[in-house]
């Protein structure tokens, strides 16, 4: 059976050869050069090997319809958002498809303040793909140049926000695992001028991703058997587009993708007050570690867009998704595996800790993730009106899917579950949370089976 195609706020989704096809280029650069009104436009991709092909159709396709192209080659997301602000241009596209497989790729579409795009926005650009493109006359159309200069950028607009001689000092022993993606080059340059010893596995960017596309731990075995066998303080990975990255610690063992927003928090909220912003699925760690300094806290729908969104309203002081995603404004507006790995490399010179120190002192919870697929045209949604009305007496958030807290009396006191449709993928999504293992297990159980 045909893959479908996903469209969404995360952005435009196939299966190159499927759904993702020379037509869809076609008509996708064309309704980007309408949503930008002819302005300059970034292009950046990931590692895939459909990229460069992808890349080179879609420079065409905007260049046709009157686009100048700044093509910065293979590089984070993260990396293409910095570059659209620094270039002052009307937007950006990426070409990648994150943490899925392979065999798929995606555009994401950024707006001229280097963010992606809204709902809003989305929308009309959705609309728009159903336009005919604007092409221009012979002597109208738009260039295609190169900028090389991207990495330099990045790296030094996260070198101005640590203490960049304190890190070098401690000269850590790094593992970085890049799945052969993205960061394999930028993120090696980085901490190659954070003094630290660098070990690289998995980042030669020519190569197939070599372990699951997503850094969870089950995808990281190898990450931590080198960390183990080089004695190393700290293991770094990150998915294919480097907008997320997990830590194994100084034992060898993955900490959890949920704590590293936690310990971005934590070293920002010690040097100064101000506003935590993470989306409706992140884990309670991020909260505790908010109410710890007291500093105010507020959840979002899931989505980078919407805890963006949400930062900026709020002036919020650091912000991110719990896979992963570090989203700090004095940086840019954008998850960030660069900026995650500054922060904590910096938090860790400046207290003289190990990793592993530095995680035991956070709030200590067990977390399940799973999904179960679904047809999205058949897919009953009066289900959660009859969870809803089951846990009436919990705390429940309808914002995104739905969110129940368990109050004191339930049996699942303490802990809490996310119920919500992938923007992604065709499959819903369950992440339940508990002070323990047995409470997230019975937490998502509970719930599996209702979907089951």
């Amino acid at each position: 059976m045909a893959s479908r195609l996903m469209m969404s706020v995360s952005g435009i989704r196939g299966v190159v050869g499927e759904t993702m096809t020379p037509e869809l280029i076609l008509r996708a650069g064309g309704a980007f050069a309408r949503h930008v009104k002819g302005g300059p436009v970034v292009i950046g991709r990931d590692s895939r090997p459909t990229g460069e092909a992808i890349s080179r159709g879609m420079q065409s396709a905007l260049a046709m319809s009157g686009c100048d192209v700044i093509d910065i080659g293979l590089v984070p997301t993260p990396t293409v958002q910095v570059m659209v602000e620094h270039l002052g241009a009307a937007g950006g596209i990426v070409i990648s498809a994150s943490h899925n497989p392979i065999q798929w790729n995606a555009f994401k579409l950024i707006n001229s303040s280097g963010t992606f795009l809204n709902e809003k926005d989305i929308n009309r650009y959705f609309s728009m793909m159903d336009l005919e493109p604007e092409h221009r006359p012979w002597n109208r159309i738009g260039t295609i140049a190169a900028d090389m200069s991207s990495f330099e950028i990045h790296i030094k607009k996260v070198m101005k926000v640590i203490n960049v001689g304190k890190i070098r000092k401690r000269k850590f022993r790094v593992v970085l695992d890049s799945v052969n993606g993205a960061g394999s080059l930028i993120t090696r340059e980085l901490l190659g001028r954070l003094g630290c010893e660098v070990i690289p596995l998995f980042c030669e960017p020519d190569k197939p991703f070599p372990r699951g596309a997503e850094p969870l731990p089950e995808n990281l075995r190898a990450l931590s058997a080198a960390v183990r066998k080089h004695r190393a303080d700290i293991g770094f990975a990150q998915d294919p587009d480097a907008d997320r990255l997990a830590i194994v610690d100084d034992a060898g063992r993955p900490i959890g993708e949920e704590l590293t927003v936690a310990l971005a928090a934590e070293r920002m909220l010690s040097k100064k007050k101000g506003m935590v912003v993470v989306n409706l699925s992140t884990s309670r760690a991020v909260e505790d570690v908010a109410i710890r300094h007291g500093a105010p806290f507020l959840r979002a729908k899931v989505g980078e867009i919407n805890v963006v969104e949400a930062m900026r309203r709020k002036g919020a002081l650091i912000g991110g998704e719990g896979n992963g995603g570090v989203i700090s404004p004095e940086v840019h507006l954008g998850r960030d595996s660069l900026v995650g790995i500054g922060y904590v490399l910096d938090m860790l010179a400046a207290r003289g800790q190990s990793i592993s120190d530095a995680v035991s002192a956070l709030p200590s919870y067990v977390m399940k993730k799973g999904k179960v697929s679904f047809d999205p045209s058949t897919f009953d949604a009066s289900v959660l009106d009859r969870i809803r009305n089951d846990f009436k007496n919990d705390k429940i958030s309808a914002a995104d899917g739905l969110r129940i807290d368990f109050r004191a009396g339930s049996p699942y006191a303490g802990g809490w579950v996310h119920l919500r449709p992938s923007n992604t993928e065709p499959v819903f999504r369950i992440i339940a949370e508990g002070p323990d293992k047995e409470r997230a297990e019975s937490i998502y159980s509970r719930f599996e089976k209702i979907f089951r």
